[in-house]
């Protein structure tokens, strides 16, 4: 592009009509007549030779330039991957949403190759950020009021290849099982009911099928038998509440030993919920719900959760990584879903 100030004299009309407005041209009134960005054709001479102004900056476009109008679209289409849909601009953004609740996936190293290149603007939530169906995951915007072509084509070709920028990748319809060890139940029966109606709440917004939870009045057979029982229903997680997480003998973890289960990890570096833990028996992953989370606070346990619900494979390696991000205070309840339409991120639920 190449800039030029045009002043109100002589044949100005000829030098604006083609040419991009770089500034709004407004009325006595402090309307907005000819609006900055624009294309000036020969209605917008006619309106400014009605108006009282000095002098008019514009932009002569190149060639191969895009317009921000044209290259805005296409590099938010390029952007969105599955499950993202491009939504109506706003001002000079278009905005990327989110078609289904589920995980976003950025592909940030491409994301960084195309933000390089100056005048383009692509800006996500986290990678990993759990969001609802129709939440906004990204927006694209371009700086300028137009780019190079070859720029342009550039982004968009690394964008396509990565499948998109941004992704929204869906909840599987897993079936869940919960084994209660009597430690739990004898406290009080109301408590393992109140765990049935949050785990089953959780459990269903993530897109998941709970079974009715198994109440184990018993030690490691018992427990055993409990999990071949949920494994025999189908179940391709299931959670154990009520151990004493700090007790290698507890009737859950031996009750694992005797049916071959491997033991991923015990305790992860994150708060609330370092005591959490996960086993895996056979294909199905066996998690241990912290006693902070049982009933109603967001802990390490609804962050891993829903991974395992969209299909990943959480490892050691995934658990120790979650100590990046994992003092988990109020600041941080972005991170956690949204399990009523009325509940903040991360709020308490009961």
């Amino acid at each position: 592009m190449r800039y030029r100030a045009v002043p109100h004299v002589g044949d100005w009309e000829a030098s604006l009509v083609g040419n991009l407005i770089m500034h709004d041209i407004r009325d006595r009134d402090g309307s907005v007549r000819v609006a900055k960005g624009r294309l000036i054709g020969r209605e917008d001479v006619e309106c400014l030779r009605a108006l009282e102004w000095a002098e008019v900056h514009i932009a002569e476009l190149a060639r191969d330039d895009v317009h921000e109008d044209e290259a805005g679209a296409q590099l938010a289409c390029a952007a969105a991957g599955a499950g993202v849909r491009v939504g109506e601009r706003t001002a000079g953004h278009w905005p990327l949403v989110g078609t289904r609740r589920g995980i976003v996936d950025v592909a940030v190293d491409t994301l960084s190759d195309v933000n390089a290149r100056e005048g383009l603007s692509v800006y996500t939530l986290y990678h990993g950020h759990i969001v609802d169906s129709g939440e906004i995951v990204a927006r694209a915007k371009i700086t300028p009021f137009a780019v190079p072509g070859a720029l342009l084509a550039s982004a968009l070709g690394s964008a396509r290849a990565a499948g998109g920028l941004v992704r929204v990748r869906e909840f599987h319809r897993v079936v869940v099982g919960a084994v209660v060890q009597e430690s739990l139940a004898a406290r009080n029966q109301t408590m393992v009911g109140r765990l049935a109606k949050t785990l089953g709440e959780k459990v269903r917004w993530l897109g998941g099928d709970l079974l009715p939870p198994a109440v184990v009045e018993g030690g490691r057979d018992a427990v055993a038998a409990a999990l071949r029982a949920q494994v025999a229903a189908n179940a391709g997680v299931i959670v154990v509440a009520g151990t004493r997480a700090m007790d290698e003998l507890d009737p859950a973890f031996l009750a694992l030993a005797d049916l071959g289960a491997e033991r991923v990890r015990h305790g992860v570096p994150a708060h609330p919920g370092s005591l959490f833990w996960i086993a895996r028996l056979g294909r199905v992953a066996v998690l241990g719900l912290p006693t902070c989370g049982l009933f109603s606070e967001a802990t390490v346990f609804d962050l891993v959760l829903p991974r395992i619900l969209c299909g990943d494979e959480i490892g050691a390696a995934e658990l120790a990584a979650l100590g990046h991000g994992g003092f988990l205070t109020r600041d941080m309840a972005f991170r956690f879903p949204p399990y009523r339409p009325t509940q903040r991120r991360g709020e308490v639920i009961d």
